[in-house]
């Protein structure tokens, strides 16, 4: 009636729970705010999966009784409704018990964190340049939508209305867990402005997304590192192309390079450059932890394989398609003013289901 393994952690959940209920009393957890909090959060998660196992031993139980009357019964009407009972609970107990796989996978600590976007115009000229804005721009409104926090890093320009490179950082809860399967290759056909023949021109950008790192999370060697400092080029500020505040971090032992010059200050610069360095070697690290896992996987959701070219924006016939999970929209305005909840509920719903694939 209900698999054994299923149980078994079910069972480990729920043991694991009263144990958290009885250490949230002792005296020494509660003067510890840090062990508070987390043993908090633990409870907060793990509530509605027993919550779900209590549902799921009533719906076994009542089961085990509908048989009964089945086995025991000579009337026939009688015999008819008990397996109609037992169908709808089997039913029932089959949706609870895919509900309980899906809160009982492991979640990432990272998902929660606030997210580094870089996007850089790729093949494609002047056009990919001016379709790398249109992707910050669809990322910044969809921070604005949700209320988060858009913090601009670094910018290049090309020319007007274009983008060479931008990296920012969206701040808000659950920021990295939605974004991050942006990651990869964009792909936008259209008719540029200054084709006068009317053909369609296909060009790229690509975007990485990353979980900000924490100080704890990678150890950076000061003497690791070569840090030059020159004079800001572009558009900004009174003082900003007079003074070398602009730096440049190159990070010996893996060859990342990180340049900010949006501050006036070559301090602020430095601990912006340091951010993102710190952030790209977090992905780093990720990646290579789950190099082997994502060589099993069908698809690239979730793998951060930036070579891969996950999205076409095709303008002349108002289509949006997400390569990984055969996602076709004819919505390209609304996506790309920033409303992209369809198609990161379907990629999330798409690893989800891998995930729990790979649990058995």
């Amino acid at each position: 009636m209900l698999d054994e393994r299923l149980a078994k952690r079910l069972e480990d959940a729920v043991a694991r729970f009263e144990a958290v209920n009885v250490r949230l009393t002792e005296p020494e957890v509660v003067s510890d705010p840090t062990l508070l909090r987390r043993l908090g959060q633990e409870h907060a998660q793990l509530g509605p999966v027993v919550d779900l196992a209590g549902q799921l031993d009533e719906a076994v139980r009542e089961l085990e009784g509908a048989r009964e009357l089945a086995r025991g019964q000579n009337d026939e009407e009688m015999r008819a409704l008990a397996r109609a009972e037992m169908e709808d609970l089997e039913s029932r107990i089959g949706a609870l018990s895919d509900t309980a796989r899906r809160l009982l996978l492991p979640e990432d600590p990272l998902l929660e964190r606030d997210a580094v976007i870089e996007i850089r115009a790729g093949t494609g000229g002047d056009e990919a340049g001016l379709f790398a804005a249109e992707l910050l721009r669809m990322y910044q409104r969809f921070a604005e939508q949700r209320g988060f926090r858009v913090e601009l890093l670094h910018l290049s320009e090309g020319i007007p209305g274009s983008v060479k490179e931008a990296i920012m950082v969206v701040r808000g809860r659950d920021a990295y867990g939605l974004l991050r399967f942006e990651s990869g290759v964009h792909r936008v056909q259209r008719v540029p402005e200054t084709e006068s023949q009317g053909r369609i021109h296909t060009s790229a950008a690509t975007v990485a997304v990353l979980p900000e790192a924490e100080d704890v999370d990678v150890e950076i060697d000061p003497a690791e590192l070569r840090i030059d400092v020159f004079r800001s080029s572009g558009p900004g500020g009174q003082s900003v192309n007079t003074t070398d505040s602009a730096v440049r971090i190159t990070h010996l032992p893996t060859g990342l390079v990180v340049t900010c010059q949006d501050e006036k200050s070559q301090h602020k610069n430095k601990a912006k450059a340091l951010k993102v360095l710190r952030s790209r070697l977090l992905d780093r690290k990720i990646a290579e932890s789950e190099a082997e896992r994502a060589r099993e996987r069908r698809s690239q959701v979730g793998t951060g394989d930036r070579s891969a070219k996950i999205r076409t924006y095709n303008f002349p016939q108002n289509r949006i398609t997400d390569h990984r999970i055969s996602l076709t929209m004819h919505r390209m305005e609304e996506v790309l003013g920033g409303e992209l909840d369809e198609l990161i509920q379907a990629l999330r719903l798409a690893d989800e289901e891998e995930r729990l694939e790979e649990a058995g």
